[in-house]
């Protein structure tokens, strides 16, 4: 484990390792809040596997479950599980691929299964996984995952956990704790220790934060202006995989480099959009909130919130995609005035006002209608179609004699 921690970069733990790592080693039961960034994967995957490869001789077939919202989180925390896992095997389970390679995956009886809810009971419900020799399980962005409707899923699989007496260790991570949350916890988690790290986290000190005042019809013209004035990546936010579409279509008509990534995407596509990212193949990433859980890409310059976020805790993962490992960010937000609200609750939990940029969009203003310009109600339209056709009929029997 050593040198695979040294090989990862790891030095010193963060705060929510240093405080998880020995609980959880000690086979107790855990609530970790904290946020994403604060290196909390590696906080439950480092007991997992000190755990599993400490096991006695009759114990050594038992797995861990790690869930994850997204296939995103999941691909990365199972990328986790094999550098961090000293050779243990892991399978990947999520939506969007092939079950064969999943169903082979299971039949090696991996140590570790990373999966999304979604799938899970699908393989469940398939008879192609048991979990019965399950002795962890870990729900990663609980919160999140109880946002996305996966209530029903969880439940589920809970069910599927094996009954007592046999022993399970559960840890539960989740940047907060609603009550949903807290019913669940009280039924499956058995005196848990608490964690409570950044549980009201602040965006990074280096990312530098700011935000125009624009109407919602002037805000693609002002994304482009940005994107001709700066350098350097960008990962921009929207609220709804329509508009992720219409954005990066426009951006590519425009002749930049961009993908777009959210939930309707093929897992294929969502990988090849984020290693192409990664990779500097494109510039720009256009994605939902949902979608970019779990992004981990070094090195954006700048993140642009197209649309304002709903929470407080999803603007602080947004901006916490820039300005990552001690590096300088910047975080743009266009505050339509439908979202004034929402940039107030922001700057409430930020502690200032964000400092508001000029721009040239003018508001967008409806044309106003013709002062003789009525709207008909539908049941009077037949009525007022006839009556103009019998004036223009008159009318055109007037020209004839006129002209006769």
């Amino acid at each position: 484990m050593h040198a695979a921690l040294e090989a990862a970069g790891y030095s010193t733990p963060t705060p929510i390792q240093a405080e998880t790592i020995d609980a959880a080693l000690a086979g107790r039961d855990v609530i970790g809040t904290a946020q994403t960034g604060t290196g909390k994967t590696a906080a439950f995957v480092i007991p997992i596997v000190e755990r599993l490869r400490s096991a006695p001789g009759t114990e050594r077939h038992r797995t861990a479950l790690i869930l994850a919202p997204t296939r995103e989180l999941a691909e990365q925390t199972h990328q986790w599980a094999l550098r961090l896992g000293c050779g243990l095997r892991a399978a990947l389970v999520v939506g969007g691929v092939a079950y064969g390679p999943q169903i082979n995956a299971l039949r090696n009886r991996p140590s570790i299964i990373v999966a999304t809810p979604g799938r899970l009971v699908d393989h469940l419900d398939r008879g192609t996984l048991a979990l019965q020799d399950l002795r962890i399980l870990v729900l990663d962005e609980a919160d999140r995952m109880l946002d996305m409707g996966f209530k029903p899923q969880l439940d589920r699989i809970m069910r599927a956990l094996p009954s007592a007496p046999t022993p399970r260790q559960t840890l539960l991570f989740s940047a907060t704790l609603p009550p949903d949350l807290g019913t669940l916890a009280r039924m499956h988690l058995h005196n848990p220790v608490r964690v409570d790290v950044d549980r009201l986290a602040q965006p990074p000190r280096r990312a530098t934060q700011d935000v125009y005042l624009v109407d919602h019809t002037n805000k693609t013209p002002l994304l482009l202006s940005l994107v001709e004035q700066s350098a350097g990546t960008m990962l921009v936010f929207t609220r709804t995989k329509h508009r992720t579409d219409r954005l990066a279509r426009t951006l590519r008509n425009a002749g930049h480099a961009v993908q777009r990534l959210h939930a309707d995407r093929s897992q294929s596509q969502r990988r090849e959009a984020l290693e192409g990212f990664r990779g500097g193949r494109y510039r720009i990433l256009v994605a939902t909130d949902i979608a970019a859980r779990g992004i981990d890409v070094a090195d954006i310059q700048r993140v642009i919130n197209y649309d304002l976020p709903h929470t407080v805790e999803d603007y602080v993962h947004r901006v916490g995609r820039t300005a990552r490992a001690g590096a300088d960010g910047h975080a743009t937000s266009f505050a339509a005035p439908e979202e004034r609200g929402q940039l107030h609750a922001i700057e409430r939990h930020i502690g200032r006002p964000l400092p508001r940029q000029p721009h040239d969009a003018a508001p967008a203003t409806r044309p106003a209608a013709p002062p003789h310009a009525k709207e008909v109600p539908y049941g009077q339209r037949r009525h007022v179609t006839a009556l103009r056709s019998r004036a223009l009929g008159h009318a055109a029997r007037h020209r004839r004699a006129r002209q006769g």
